[in-house]
């Protein structure tokens, strides 16, 4: 969850991890607990990344880069996209014959989304603000993740100051939740 270094650098690490869980769900053969497991492992790193992304990087890019509200609004539409498709999963049983299409319709949607920003709005991120910036968001975004829910939200306020009020709050409850149910533990 937290790896160190400045934001881009914490961000794409996030995204190699998504990545290795999507390989292990691809390896999974059949549903029951042990794709269950990795959906909800998937959903917890997908939620609280899409959060701090939202806090932190977002109003980043619509204050540094030209252009940046744009940008900003595309990514966050992203998400909306991969949270109503996660709330979905979160619902369905892993045996349901539509889980594997969504899934591959999740991470279609992820892949699509992780390329945009790394091959276009990271580098224009690094061009636009200072190391000590970069450094300075990473540790927003740790920080961030550690208080983010862990569960999709859809509903939520997706930009500041609203999301930064209402995610803790929403974050210590799921949390809660995943220690009472034993989620993500896997």
């Amino acid at each position: 969850m937290g790896h160190g270094g400045n934001v881009l650098e914490e961000l794409m690490s996030d995204h190699r991890e998504v990545e290795e869980i999507f390989g292990r769900i691809e390896a999974t053969t059949g549903g029951g607990q042990a794709l269950r497991d990795l959906v909800d492992e998937v959903t917890i790193e997908l939620v609280r990344h899409s959060v701090a992304e939202e806090q932190h990087l977002y109003p980043a890019v619509r204050e540094h880069v030209e252009g940046g509200g744009r940008l900003a609004d595309k990514e966050i539409a992203d998400h909306g996209r991969v949270e109503k498709l996660l709330k979905q999963l979160e619902k369905m049983d892993a045996d349901d014959a539509q889980m594997r299409p969504l899934l591959q319709q999740l991470m279609d949607e992820v892949s699509a989304h992780v390329r945009d920003e790394e091959n276009n709005l990271f580098p224009m991120l690094r061009e636009a603000c200072s190391s000590e910036m970069l450094d300075d968001l990473g540790d927003k975004v740790r920080r961030a993740k550690a208080m983010a829910p862990t569960r999709p939200h859809p509903s939520a306020p997706t930009t500041p100051p609203a999301n930064k009020l209402l995610a803790p709050g929403a974050g210590l409850v799921d949390r809660a939740r995943d220690f009472v149910t034993g989620r993500g533990r896997s």
